[in-house]
């Protein structure tokens, strides 16, 4: 039998959390802490607190109404309090027979009835009280909180005894005020009941220190062991060669603008990274509209001017072809004369049409390919490529980076100096805040484009309630009279795309039927009973104004999806209801009006990224954040957050900093955590003075001390220390 299937139940939960080892036992810390350690009298505690006292039984009574439960009264000199169990063993009720003492610990409610209990946990009276404050922690389904405590204390007791918890970190190199590991665990598990509780909560605690301390340095050593792992790998050196020698030269001239300051600084550091023959692993980050493009079409144009192939990869067909549009316009007619071409390929493709593409790029012919997650697949051969760039890179798990990394085939001089791997290139629109960049994306280079492009309008943003929602009609009616575009964003609901089907559609509707209306009262929604008849003939025999309002969602066939957009782009129709797929990428500088259907749904770098489908042309613009109260009346603290942040600034970073305070790393990294260590235990806001301890030390201790890096790693990664490979 295999011994997976003779663990018990806590025994295969312990697993599903990782806890393997002793040390991960160890490193297993409270969420919080209860106080067993003392008695008080029932008379001194007030409604609402939780605490611990003993108790004579007065009563005890097995009630069926309203529902099955145990009802057990209890005295405390002259006060009483009534507690309810909704499952009650036979054993409870043993426990609680009449006359017995026990010892009840839980939060004690006032009310009409009087002072009752729900759910305490029982143990016979006059028991030996703990020293210490009780341990709760993070647990799942089947773990009994006594179960994993025992199974902890004994994890760190055989650390302790075999010094699994012996220093790793140089001696003089531990953060000031805080404590040696074995004693900060030891006291974690087990604090002194005088302890300031305040300090363990807020993490303050010098023990709380070294763990986050530790935690860091482990992120900023795996990181930078990838870095140096990678450096030991060999990329072509893409110099210019050969009839395309002057590609870089020829596209600046032919651009129909100038590069501003931060294109030409990030583009000429790119250039630098590919002549090399040490693998770029760099992350271009910049604002909506701030010209990444451009940049990665400059980055394709010094790989295919040193004879190399280039691919380009975006994470959804509109995106990769509004890529595919850009860089044909600005590419195909350099690239023409020199027999070469720029492929597409998406999971669309008619067969003919993919293999006639397939072909073009085993052959070489194909200089860039341009296409969604259908460059990564098996039967894709390049001849020779040499650079990878990955749009949105967020939006790409690990194992979908790797395979692209992977397409590289080895030339002969390539294969002379080693491993091939092929220059890497991400970008994302979503600036990263700074103690982002320095934690989890601490292996790349980063180049940022701070600088937008001239010709950019400022785009005006207002927070709008549903109730006023046909104000922001008469509003598109405003904008479309005038010959401009509108985008109607409808909210993703993640629980069913067919509820966010029915959204867009429902509101697709709607609005249509309120553009064409001709009088208030259809305007205001009303229903047509709720008119006269005179009125609805009048209406009806009266001409439809020529607003079509078009309709975008993940359900619609590739073809038509390209075909709605298309007419969009060419100005065909006036208003576009979308879910979110047009989040990045679309570009129509006629659209001067974002309307955002319940804005509170949304997450605050995604609620920015819409707002930068529009300002992209000479009209002064503006994003209408429609928010619903829901049904408890009011919108969350987070929800406001959110929207105050929109209103408050435009600056992308800033918008990435707040979204960092208010959801934390976990969403803002996306698909990249697969392949980096979490944090458990420090916060990238609170703790940047630790960060940047762990930052100057990790280079340090791996030059100096090898051995106490590999230790280090293998305490807190186990065998998961192979991270960030892609």
């Amino acid at each position: 039998m295999p011994a997976s299937q003779s663990l018990s139940a806590p025994q295969k939960a312990l697993r599903k959390l990782g806890l393997v080892r002793d040390i991960d036992l160890a490193l297993h810390l409270p969420l919080r802490y209860e106080d067993e350690t003392r008695l008080v009298r029932l008379c001194d505690v007030q409604d609402g607190q939780s605490a611990q006292f003993e108790a004579e039984v007065v009563s005890s009574d097995l009630s069926y109404r309203p529902r099955r439960q145990l009802v057990v009264v209890v005295r405390d000199g002259e006060e009483t309090c009534t507690l309810r169990f909704f499952n009650a063993y036979p054993s409870m009720q043993k426990l609680m027979a009449v006359g017995q003492r026990v010892r009840l610990r839980g939060e004690v409610r006032g009310g009409f009835m009087g002072r009752t209990m729900m759910h305490p946990v029982v143990q016979a009276a006059g028991g030996e009280l703990p020293a210490a404050l009780t341990p709760v922690y993070p647990t799942s389904a089947g773990l009994p909180q006594a179960y994993l405590r025992r199974a902890v204390q004994g994890g760190l007791s055989r650390c302790l005894r075999t010094g699994a918890l012996d220093e790793t970190l140089p001696a003089d190199a531990l953060p000031k005020g805080t404590w040696p590991l074995s004693r900060a665990l030891q006291f974690l598990h087990n604090p002194a009941p005088d302890v300031a509780l305040a300090t363990l909560e807020d993490r303050s605690h010098p023990a709380w220190q070294r763990l986050k301390a530790e935690e860091l340095l482990t992120q900023q050593l795996s990181q930078w062991q990838s870095r140096q792992e990678r450096l030991r790998l060999r990329a072509p050196a893409l110099l210019p060669t050969g009839v395309a020698a002057q590609l870089p030269q020829q596209l600046l001239r032919a651009l129909p603008f100038g590069l501003t300051a931060a294109q030409a600084r990030v583009q000429a550091e790119i250039a630098t990274d590919l002549s090399r023959h040490e693998p770029m692993h760099r992350l271009l980050q910049g604002d909506v509209g701030s010209g990444k493009t451009v940049v990665a079409a400059l980055a394709a144009a010094h790989c295919i001017a040193a004879g190399w192939q280039c691919a380009l990869m975006a994470p959804t067909e509109i995106l990769a072809e509004q890529h595919f549009r850009k860089l044909i316009g600005w590419l195909e007619p350099l690239l023409d004369p020199l027999g070469l071409e720029v492929a597409w390929l998406t999971g669309s493709h008619k067969k003919k049409t993919r293999e006639a593409m397939l072909a073009l790029i085993a052959n070489g012919r194909a200089a860039l390919v341009v296409g969604t997650h259908a460059v990564i697949q098996e039967q894709v051969q390049f001849r020779a490529l040499a650079l990878a760039i990955i749009d949105e890179q967020h939006r790409f798990g690990v194992a979908q980076r790797l395979a692209l990394r992977h397409k590289l085939q080895p030339s002969a001089d390539v294969h002379q100096l080693g491993a091939a791997e092929p220059h890497l290139l991400m970008m994302s629109a979503t600036p990263i805040p700074r103690t982002l960049a320095m934690s989890y994306y601490a292996d790349l280079d980063v180049s940022t484009l701070d600088e937008l492009p001239p010709g950019r309008t400022p785009v005006v943003t207002k927070v709008v309630s549903e109730a006023r929602r046909d104000e922001v009609i008469e509003r598109i009616r405003t904008q479309v009279a005038q010959g401009r575009q509108v985008y109607w964003v409808c909210p993703l609901i993640e629980e069913s795309e067919a509820l966010d089907l029915r959204n867009a559609t429902e509101t697709h509707a709607r609005l249509t039927e309120a553009l064409q209306a001709s009088s208030p009262a259809a305007l205001a929604g009303a229903r047509p009973q709720d008119t006269d008849r005179s009125t609805r003939e009048e209406s009806a025999e009266m001409p439809k104004p020529g607003i079509e309002v078009g309709l975008l969602h993940s359900r619609l066939p590739e073809a038509e999806k390209k075909a709605i957009m298309a007419r969009f782009v060419a100005g065909e129709m006036s208003v576009l209801v979308s879910t979110t797929v047009i989040e990045v990428g679309v570009d129509v500088p006629n659209a001067s009006l974002m309307v955002i259907e319940h804005a509170e749904r949304f997450g605050l770098s995604q609620l920015h990224q819409l707002r930068g489908r529009v300002g992209r042309g000479a009209a002064a613009s503006a994003c209408v954040l429609l928010y619903s109260l829901g049904e408890h009346g009011r919108l969350s603290d987070t929800a406001r957050e959110r929207l105050r942040a929109m209103v408050d600034t435009q600056d992308g970073f800033e918008i990435a900093r707040r979204d960092l305070e208010i959801r934390g790393p976990g969403e803002l990294l996306g698909a990249r955590q697969s392949g980096v260590p979490m944090l458990r235990f420090a916060d990238l806001e609170h703790d940047s003075l630790l960060l940047e301890w762990a930052r100057r030390l990790a280079p340090r201790m791996g030059a100096e001390y090898p051995n106490l890096v590999q230790q280090h790693l293998h305490r807190w990664l186990g065998g998961k220390s192979d991270y960030l490979k892609a």
